[in-house]
This record gives C-alpha cells, sequence and structure tokens, in this order.
C-alpha cells in the first residue's frame, strides 16, 4: 500500500509547491493515466458525406476540444445547408479557441446582430478596431448596459483603453478611477488605471494605483495574476524613474504574497543590474489585452477552461507575445492533453521576457508527458546548471525522476536542492524536505527519509500530504502507531474530500484489525474517488473482514476492471478465488469477527513453498512485519502468520528493532 501511496503522491505533490506559488494552476497533479498525453487521430473530413454526419463529427470533435477538425467539419456541415445560423455561431467560437482571430472575426462580423452570440461578436470587432488603430470606432462598438457584473467591468475597462488609444488619456484614467461596483472590482480597476496612468506618464497616479493593488490582499486571491502583473509594473515604473531602491521594495512586497516567484527574480536581477524594464502595457492594444487576460486568469478554474480560453486566446490577438497569456494558454492546453500544443505555446514566450524561465520549466514538465523523458531531464538539468539558486528548477526536475522511479537521481537531485536552501529554510520550502524523504523511503533508507518527513511538517505542520504519508508510513511498519493514527486523522480533517487521504485513514484501521471502522472509512473513500482500482481494492479486503463476502466480491472485480498497477492484479484474482485467509484471533476480534483458526489459501500456500520454510529472519533497520510479509511470502497481510509464529510480538507487534531473529512460519503454521 505505502507503494501506491507513493505513486499517488509522486504524481502530484512534488509540484504542490509549484501550484502554491505560482499566480495560476499552471500545473495539473494528474494521475498516471491522465499524465498520458491525447492521442491525435488523423481525420479524413472528405470522407464525410452527409450533412448529419459531418454535424455529429464536428461537435464530438469540439467537444473533445480538437478544435482543427471540428472547423473543418463545421464547414462541412454549411457546405451542405449555408444558413443554419447554430452552426455559424459555433464555427465562429471554434476559430477563436483555436487562435484564429482573422477568420473568426470576419465571421463575427457578419453575425453581428445575433443576440445570441452579441458579446463575443462585440468584443472581437472592437478587438479589431483597435488592432487597425480605430479607436473611436472601437468605443462605439462597445456599448453594454447589461446587468452582469463581470461584463459591466470588462466592457468599461475595455472602453477606457480605446479612450487612451485614442489620445484621451486624461478621461480613461477619470473613467476607471470612477468605476463603481462590488469590492472585487478593486484589483481591476487600480491594476488598469495605474497601467493607463504609466502610459501617458503620469507616474504619481501610477504608483498609487499600482500601490493599491499591491495591498489589496482580498483581490490578490481572487486576481493572483492581476497581482503579479500590478507588483512587475510598479516595480519597472520605479526603475524606470530610477528609484532602484523602490522598485527591489515593490518586488519584496510581492514575495510576501508569492515566494520564490521565478519572473520576480529574474526581474530582482534586472533591476540590480540597473536596466529599465519596458512597461507591461506600453500601447493601449497591449492594455487592452491585458483586461481579457487579467479576467480569464480570474476565472480559470475547473470547469471553466473553455471560458479561459476564449478570453486568453482574443488577448493575444491584440498582444501576441505576452508572456503570461502563452504560459496560460499552455497550462490549458496540458490540463486537456494537448501536449504538443502546450509545447508551442511555452516555446513563444519571449526571450527576454522575465517569465521565461517558467515557461522553460512548463516545457520541461510537458517534454517528459510526451514521453520525451531523455530530453525533459536534459531540458530542466540545464536550467538547474544555468542557475542553482532556483529551488523551482530542482522541483521540476524531481517531479520528472519521480515519473522516471529513478530515486537515487531523485534523491541526489533534493540533495542538492537542501544545500541551496540553507540551515534556515523558509516555510515555503516544505516540499523539498518531503519530496526529498519519499525519494529516501523509496529507496528503502528510513532512517533518512523519516528526519525530512519531520523537517516538512516542522515548516508546514498543517500540510495534510505529509500529515498523510508520514503517519501511513509509521502504521504500515507498526511504529508510533497512535501518534500515526492521530497524523492521518488530521489529514482528513483538513482534506475531508480527498479520496485518497480518506483512504489512507481506512486502511490504517484495516491494519490495525479495526475492520468495522475501516469499512466505513473506506466506503466514504469510493464515493469520494470512484473508479480507484486501490480503493475499491481496499474496500473488497475489508468488506471480506465484517463477513459482507458477497460485497468484497464485488468491490474485487471493480478493482479488476478499474486497471490496477499489474503487480496488483494476481492477487486480486487470488482473493477472488479463495477469499482473505483467516485472522488471528486477537485481531478478528477487533474487527468484530468470530475468531477462527488461521487457514492459508492455495495461492498463499503457493507463495510459502517459495519462501525459506521455517527459516529464521533477521530484522534489518526500516522494516516493518508487512514489509517482512511482503518480501517473504508476496503478501503484507500475512503479518498476521508472523505473529502467530512469533508470540512474543502479540503484545508488542511494533517493537521489532534491527537484529531482531523472527521465526519464518512453515506451510503448516
Amino acid at each position: 500500500m505505502r507503494q501506491r501511496l507513493a505513486i499517488r503522491l509522486l504524481a502530484g505533490t512534488a509540484l504542490a509547491f509549484l501550484v502554491g506559488v505560482l499566480p495560476t494552476s499552471l500545473v495539473h497533479a494528474q494521475t498516471a493515466d491522465e499524465a498520458k498525453p491525447a492521442q491525435v487521430e488523423s481525420f479524413d473530413v472528405e470522407s464525410v458525406d452527409s450533412f448529419s454526419g459531418a454535424l455529429l463529427a464536428a461537435r464530438t470533435a469540439d467537444a473533445d476540444r480538437d478544435y482543427e477538425n471540428a472547423i473543418a467539419l463545421y464547414k462541412k456541415a454549411l457546405s451542405y445547408s449555408p444558413n443554419e445560423l447554430d452552426i455559424q455561431e459555433r464555427l465562429m467560437i471554434a476559430l477563436f479557441m483555436n487562435g484564429d482571430f482573422d477568420e473568426g472575426v470576419a465571421l463575427a462580423e457578419e453575425l453581428k446582430s445575433d443576440e445570441a452570440v452579441e458579446r463575443v461578436t462585440a468584443v472581437a470587432r472592437a478587438l479589431e478596431a483597435m488592432r487597425k488603430g480605430d479607436f473611436a470606432g472601437a468605443e462605439k462598438i462597445l456599448n453594454y448596459s447589461g446587468p452582469n457584473d463581470l461584463d459591466r467591468l470588462m466592457n468599461q475597462l475595455l472602453v477606457a483603453w480605446t479612450k487612451a488609444g485614442a489620445g484621451q488619456g486624461k478621461e480613461a484614467l477619470t473613467l476607471v478611477e470612477g468605476l463603481e461596483g462590488p469590492d472585487w472590482y478593486g484589483i481591476f480597476q487600480n491594476y488598469n488605471a495605474g497601467a493607463i496612468a504609466a502610459m501617458i506618464g503620469d507616474a504619481d497616479a501610477a504608483r498609487r494605483n499600482f500601490t493599491d493593488a499591491l495591498t489589496d490582499k482580498s483581490g490578490a486571491a481572487t486576481a493572483p495574476d492581476t497581482f503579479t502583473r500590478a507588483v512587475i509594473s510598479l516595480a519597472t515604473l520605479e526603475a524606470r524613474e530610477g528609484n532602484k531602491q523602490k522598485a527591489l521594495d515593490a518586488i519584496s512586497l510581492g514575495d510576501e504574497m508569492i515566494s520564490n516567484f521565478a519572473p520576480f527574480k529574474a526581474l530582482r536581477e534586472r533591476v540590480d543590474a540597473g536596466e529599465k524594464p519596458e512597461l507591461l502595457a506600453p500601447t493601449a492594444a497591449q492594455g487592452a489585452a491585458g483586461v481579457l487576460f487579467s479576467i480569464g486568469g480570474a476565472l480559470n478554474r475547473d470547469g471553466a477552461e473553455d471560458t479561459v480560453m476564449l478570453y486568453l486566446q482574443l488577448a493575444r490577438a491584440l498582444d501576441p507575445t505576452s508572456a503570461d497569456t502563452l504560459i496560460l494558454l499552455g497550462g490549458i492546453a496540458e490540463n486537456a492533453k494537448q501536449t504538443e500544443r502546450a509545447i508551442q505555446f511555452y516555446s513563444q514566450v519571449p526571450p527576454t521576457s522575465p517569465m521565461r524561465r517558467l515557461s522553460e520549466l512548463q516545457l520541461g514538465l510537458t517534454l517528459a508527458q510526451t514521453g520525451k523523458v531523455d530530453e525533459a531531464r536534459q531540458h530542466l538539468k540545464s536550467l538547474i546548471d544555468s542557475d542553482p539558486s532556483d529551488i523551482r528548477s530542482y522541483l521540476a526536475f524531481g517531479s520528472v525522476l519521480s515519473d522516471a522511479k529513478d530515486y537515487p537521481a531523485m534523491a541526489e537531485n533534493y540533495d542538492k536542492a537542501v544545500e541551496i536552501i540553507g540551515p534556515n529554510p523558509a516555510k515555503g520550502y516544505w516540499s523539498i524536505f518531503f519530496q526529498r524523504g519519499i525519494a529516501y523511503e523509496r529507496l528503502k533508507k528510513w532512517d533518512q527519509a523519516e528526519p525530512n518527513f519531520r523537517k516538512a511538517l516542522e515548516l508546514n505542520p498543517d500540510q495534510p500530504q505529509v500529515l498523510n504519508y508520514l503517519g501511513y508510513s509509521w502504521v504500515d511498519m507498526n511504529r508510533n502507531l497512535e501518534e500515526g493514527l492521530d497524523m492521518i486523522r488530521k489529514a482528513v480533517e483538513l482534506r475531508p474530500d480527498d479520496g485518497y487521504i480518506v483512504d489512507s485513514l481506512g486502511w490504517a484501521y484495516y491494519r490495525l484489525g479495526r475492520f468495522d471502522e475501516a469499512v466505513r472509512e473506506l466506503e466514504r473513500a469510493i464515493e469520494l474517488r470512484a473508479g480507484d482500482a486501490t480503493i475499491n481494492d481496499h474496500l473488497g479486503d475489508a468488506y471480506w473482514r465484517v463477513g459482507r463476502k458477497l460485497e468484497a466480491t464485488y468491490q474485487w472485480k471493480r478493482a479488476l476492471i478499474s486497471k490496477p498497477d499489474l503487480a496488483e492484479i494476481p492477487k486480486i484474482e487470488a482473493k477472488l478465488k479463495d477469499g482473505l485467509p483467516e485472522t488471528a484471533p486477537e485481531v478478528a476480534a477487533k474487527g468484530g469477527e468470530a475468531a477462527k483458526p488461521p487457514v492459508m489459501t492455495d495461492a498463499e500456500k503457493g507463495t510459502t513453498a517459495a519462501a525459506a520454510e521455517g527459516d529464521s529472519y533477521t530484522v534489518k533497520s526500516g522494516d516493518s512485519l508487512w514489509n517482512i510479509a511482503t518480501e517473504a511470502f508476496g503478501d503484507g497481510q500475512r503479518f498476521i502468520d508472523l505473529i502467530n509464529a512469533n508470540p512474543s510480538l502479540k503484545r508488542n507487534p511494533d517493537r521489532i528493532f534491527p537484529g531482531q531473529q523472527l521465526k519464518m512460519p512453515t506451510a503448516g503454521d
């Protein structure tokens, strides 16, 4: 179980630190199945020979975010029936989502009277006017009087940028500063007012508004992307004004909210070198693009990917080299398993951008997801070599190493990271120690693993993943049982909806012979994480122990259907054939099951025959009864047989020590 727990954590928590400090959810914690890139299938559009066939295939491609095929198929459907308004609307949206703005805006012009897509066509047509320098024309198109607060905010900010583009900078600034609306308007309002003021040369107004954006803690949580833009913009303004220390102070304010953020570090280096970076929005068109990016970034949540992508692709039409837009688009493409597309977005980030290194890290991770592991390792290793002080690089590299199960290299990587961090690590570095602990635990070096888990908890006492991992490891090794169980319970309290952590609690109860409690927690885990092979397997075992054998069989069958690890398949099949062995009397009593003499299944007898029957075993450092049973018999649950063969363990099964001699049970025990 602990190995499967490690695999789950390694799939995501190596990057949990990245997720925690990045301004947007650029990194997607993935299971092994999710990490596989989507297969792009070739499709012959010419083979479709009917309207209904083209429309059905187009909608399927659209739902799969395969916009290129969707566009071709919508066009094919329209060739059979040119006046289908619904299909024209879908085609226009697909064009925008695919980044084909020129063709999409031409269709938007044709559909400008269509109320169903009026907001999209109006914004697209206004952006096209701005691209052509017709700011007055763009302002006329942006005529919104509806009740939606978000649409009203976006519309007014875009209008302000059209005024700024038309040479009416003071009017634009007055418009933004005078906006009235919900409290969450604040950070968008202050950032855009500051950006307009900076563009027209009003440094005092720019400084005032950017500072208000930086001190808006609630706004930073609502719109972290806009917050980071405000930090960079204020630092850039001060650097250009010759106020080097004030520029560095602005970056320090950003560090307080988002520690170890690569773009802040890159900007700090440029300011220290006496450079004067360019404004983020030196033109009105780029300012308007920033409006769409900021709103899209604030909406970036699970389930809103399509809306976010539409905002970002429209922003990209005005500012095609915007680094944060490209990185966020790359993250959405990754989540959609469109890894090649993600690589294209990351590769387009300008080399001079403070966000270039962030895009390089994401590029390395995405290369690994496409199966180009050697290329990813080389790419990320070169990033570490170019800047050994960038801790984020070690996390990205460590994630690739863990996926490749190269635990020696993973441990070495995090050893170097700890050397760079030094003797007084900041709280934000808990993930480095956590991942280092996992690497050593995978290498069966528990004496080196445990101090790292403890250090991670010292830095972040309420981190549920660390609590879960360390707590379960102790239970698994029959050490610190009560403290370990308390840790897992605390992890569940902190993450009550995490099926994996709830599963750990249920399995810990099972390992302790508390089968009724195990059933309760494992049933809840499977509700939270339906279709997980490991949880199905665990629930089947628990059901068997409480006498619900028909339900146990069903759960084991579900586990096989859910594609478990290959090594688990024969074990599950053996349980389906023979069930589980009976438990020792004292263990059975804990679970409420009638005590029966231990009986081995045929599968277990075969396994035991392969072991050294009747031999003794010398306990090694880091051993547990579960581990010894797994290595000797191929089944950790046979720890009960070890207890039966060694009566002294019955009172204190957690008290085994290096050098202790254990009698190995014979086939007749």
